[in-house]
């Protein structure tokens, strides 16, 4: 499921960025241990790290205005 993130501040989504990523770490770490019940939550983080990624890149570039 899609998370809104369009009403947040570019500081904002840099901090639920960094979240994300370190959830994914984790996920990741835990992969390799096999102790990861639902496999697609990775896609679903991976994703969302990359559309945080492009929403900030367009708050930088001036397409998208706070």
């Amino acid at each position: 499921m899609k998370a809104k993130y369009n009403d947040l501040s570019v500081e904002e989504l840099v901090a639920k960025r960094d979240e994300l990523t370190q959830k994914l770490q984790k996920i990741r770490f835990d992969m390799v241990l096999g102790h990861v019940e639902n496999r697609m939550e990775k896609r679903n983080l991976r994703r969302s790290v990359a559309r945080l990624n492009t929403m900030i890149h367009e708050h930088k570039l001036g397409i998208r205005k706070a």
